[in-house]
């Protein structure tokens, strides 16, 4: 058993909206929780603080996480996002960067199938989070490069994926 699951919970697993409230909240991250099976919260990552919801879908066994890096674009960049979604969408395993339709707003996006019972294990929920954060990370710099450095999508990929060699 890992420290968190020794310190925060008791169960192994628990229904999906609460399992995420006791994540966030043993992390020290601001939660809502709202009576129509929604988590909110917010973590700081490595660009940007980034807004975190977690929908249940009960009927479906479906807890869709959604991870929304705070980009907003224009009409005018609308066009060369789209094509850079499509690259970076290429390049992951689970989940999808997408674009919010109202309000233009870019997110991250992964449904999870929960089985059984419909519960959520801890190291579930954890790496649910854990992906969400690390691909909004992983990809800040090349949606920057499009939206305020007017790069092209390929040349903006390219140059978020170069990894430094050492420490500074």
């Amino acid at each position: 058993m890992n420290p968190l699951q020794e310190t925060y919970f008791e169960e192994e697993s628990a229904a999906p909206v609460e399992m995420l409230a006791a994540l966030f909240e043993a992390r020290g991250w601001p939660c809502e929780v709202t009576p129509h099976g929604e988590v909110t919260s917010e973590v700081q990552g490595s660009w940007s603080k980034y807004q975190l919801r977690g929908i249940w879908r009960p009927e479906d066994k479906v807890l869709q996480l959604m991870c929304f890096p705070g980009l907003h674009l224009s009409e005018t960049k609308r066009a060369t996002t789209y094509e850079l979604l499509s690259l970076i969408n290429e390049q992951i395993w689970l989940g999808h960067f997408d674009i919010w339709s109202s309000g233009d707003v870019l997110l991250y996006r992964h449904g999870a199938m929960i089985g059984g019972e419909g519960m959520l294990s801890l190291d579930h929920a954890q790496a649910v989070v854990e992906t969400a954060i690390d691909e909004c990370d992983r990809f800040y710099p090349a949606f920057q490069f499009v939206l305020w450095g007017d790069k092209d999508p390929r040349d903006a990929l390219t140059s978020a994926m170069v990894d430094a060699a050492g420490e500074a």
